[in-house]
């Protein structure tokens, strides 16, 4: 009943990412013991089932998790060709992936099983904390087009920014959306730093009605192997951001 599980699609280096077994043991009982309820994200990002952790099987190397509410449901979890998994736990964000899940039985009751992970992403607030950026003067960012849309690079306006990933308005559907499409060689012209160069991962996408009763798309991204100095210079913007908009609020600008 043991599950294969390859590693996180992000980089060994990266400074959110646990590897000690120890540590992801104590997470994972940790969201158990809490009853947190756990996202369990397939089908290039387009469904999200919802779940709880049963037990955390040491001796097996399984993780059981409870069944989702309808067969069709657990059939999709079985088939697919990746889960990716998204908790919180005392405002830190917990995820990790399984490249399968299986049905299994667990004290009598239909359950779900796959492997330990053997790292994991754990996002303290402060590091996923995002802002809405500025409407008036909107950050700007340039990613390369699929050539199947024609090729060459679009300049798209970002609606939030934070160290881990960016939203954005893509309203004639240039970029290629589905979960997990790699955006390498993109660029964002932060203020005050210039153009800085990003590799950004989909990870979901929506249609937003707005109130001029037209439609546009968001994508959310991920950043991936983003190094310290571009993170230090994010957060700077983030702060700036932050308290001009207060400053603002509170009558002083």
């Amino acid at each position: 009943m043991t599950s294969n599980l390859t590693e996180l699609d992000t980089d060994s280096q990266n400074p959110y990412q646990v590897d000690s077994k120890k540590e992801i043991l104590l997470l994972l009982k940790s969201l158990m013991e809490h009853g947190q309820l756990v996202n369990m994200v397939i089908n290039d990002g387009t469904e999200v089932l919802v779940s709880a952790i049963l037990h955390v099987d040491v001796d097996s190397n399984n993780l059981i998790l409870d069944c989702v509410a309808s067969e069709e449901a657990n059939a999709s979890l079985a088939a697919a060709p990746r889960v990716y998994f998204e908790a919180s736990l005392n405002r830190i964000s917990i995820q990790f992936s399984t490249t399968a899940i299986s049905r299994t039985t667990y004290l009598g009751k239909a359950s779900l099983v796959c492997a330990i992970p053997t790292s994991l992403i754990r996002l303290q607030r402060r590091e996923y904390y995002r802002i809405s950026t500025p409407v008036t003067s909107p950050i700007v960012c340039i990613l390369p087009v699929p050539q199947e849309n024609g090729g060459g690079t679009v300049k798209l306006p970002l609606i939030d920014l934070s160290c881990v990933g960016v939203s954005l308005l893509d309203e004639k559907r240039i970029l290629n959306a589905d979960f997990g499409t790699l955006y390498e060689n993109s660029q964002i012209d932060l203020p005050g730093a210039g153009l800085i160069n990003v590799k950004l991962q989909v990870r979901n996408s929506q249609n937003l009605l707005l109130m001029n009763h037209k439609t546009t798309r968001r994508i959310g991204f991920q950043f991936i192997d983003l190094g310290p100095a571009v993170m230090a210079q994010i957060q700077k913007v983030i702060i700036k951001i932050e308290r001009e908009r207060n400053s603002r609020q509170s009558g002083m600008m």
